[in-house]
């Protein structure tokens, strides 16, 4: 960190706002870009404390300089350079902005597809479009965010119709368009996805940034479990431990157990019990987690031990049955080889399958019971793993 950034990013004012102040009005390119590129080791509050400081430096006449940052994206100063153009070029930038979106790199298509939002201005509806999906996470999620804020359903409904996709990852791109874009009435459909997804867990860690398990739970309980099942589940695979916070896990669960134990609740809550005495008892889960986050999980995990296993187990058995959102679940749990060998018959392979793997670890299966999962799939590849068990 070289000497200005280190001024700029410290307590002394009579340092940071010299260089605030000649960060903006020269403007100084190479400092600005070694600022994004310590993105990762400065504290949000710092970032925070750096972009109020230069936007207290920013003004008509200083405004147009911004452009030149647009090259190096952040989302802790966009709003910063953002709000400053909009304030004080608005509609008069539009052109450039629209010019520098279509021919732009994408940080710069980042921060232009920010101004559009802003100014609510349509004529760049059209590349907003064409960038909501994407692979540039901060691009697709500001052109989804400007579509919504121009009102435009044609892509909201455009991509409800992707949830029913047969692609996975189209589908999860069309969550996260619908996250980003920021209408509620899409929770249900969402989730109605989710069930029909071998993607779940990834879906629901986007989810719960449109709507939190409170009101997810509150809306539907079974469905509330369902989404807190998903994030158990991929929760220090697919989801990073720090979303702990994001998610208000300490809370939820709290909330669960004072309420009336059921079956789904019971699977449910013998997950979070399993997933969180493996992050504890792993050191591989929690190496490089903050201080913070280490103790929310150890928090979590003691407050899973309010939880009687011998009430959590003589329910979860309920769950055996193909029509059960948690089955997957409690076949994870159970040693009632009677109601697993009920599962061979469903008609989905998965589920035979799996079944079929909980007998074999009980070592409890028989021929009979291979044959009867052969009889109740079609599909030729899972049928070869039922012969190989």
């Amino acid at each position: 960190m070289n000497n200005y950034l280190k001024k700029l990013t410290g307590k002394n004012p009579q340092e940071f706002e010299a260089v605030a102040f000649n960060l903006v009005n020269k403007p100084d390119i190479d400092l600005f870009s070694e600022l994004i590129a310590s993105d990762d080791y400065l504290f949000d509050f710092v970032k925070r404390n750096v972009a109020d400081r230069l936007n207290k430096v920013c003004n008509e006449s200083n405004y147009t300089n911004l452009l030149h940052f647009l090259k190096f994206y952040s989302p802790s100063y966009e709003d910063f350079i953002v709000s400053n153009l909009v304030k004080y070029g608005g509609n008069d930038l539009s052109e450039k902005m629209l010019e520098m979106f279509a021919n732009g790199t994408e940080e710069e298509k980042t921060y232009c597809a920010k101004f559009f939002e802003l100014t609510k201005n349509p004529i760049a509806i059209e590349l907003l479009k064409k960038y909501a999906y994407s692979e540039n996470s901060f691009l697709s999620g500001n052109c989804a965010a400007a579509l919504s804020a121009l009102e435009d359903v044609e892509s909201y409904n455009a991509a409800l119709q992707k949830l029913e996709s047969n692609d996975e990852f189209e589908k999860l791109d069309a969550v996260k368009f619908l996250v980003a874009y920021g209408n509620k009435d899409a929770v249900e459909k969402i989730i109605t996805g989710m069930k029909k997804s071998s993607m779940a867990d990834n879906i629901a860690g986007e989810l719960l940034y449109l709507s939190d398990l409170f009101e997810i739970y509150n809306n539907d309980n079974i469905e509330g479990l369902y989404v807190f099942n998903s994030i158990i589940s991929g929760f220090g695979e697919i989801l990073g431990l720090s979303q702990v916070f994001d998610f208000r896990l300490y809370d939820f669960i709290s909330m669960l157990l004072k309420g009336k134990m059921t079956s789904p609740l019971s699977v449910v809550l013998l997950s979070a019990k399993d997933k969180f005495s493996t992050l504890t008892e792993n050191d591989e889960y929690l190496f490089d987690e903050t201080k913070d986050t280490k103790q929310e999980i150890y928090d979590i995990k003691k407050l899973l031990t309010n939880a009687d296993d011998g009430v959590l187990y003589a329910l979860s058995d309920e769950e055996l049955n193909e029509n059960s959102l948690f089955v997957f679940s409690a076949l994870e749990f159970t040693e009632n080889d009677v109601a697993v060998r009920e599962l061979l018959k469903s008609s989905n392979p998965a589920l035979v399958l799996k079944s079929l793997e909980v007998l074999k670890m009980l070592e409890c299966m028989t021929p009979d019971d291979k044959a009867t999962a052969l009889n109740s799939v079609a599909d030729i590849n899972v049928r070869m793993v039922i012969q190989a068990l």
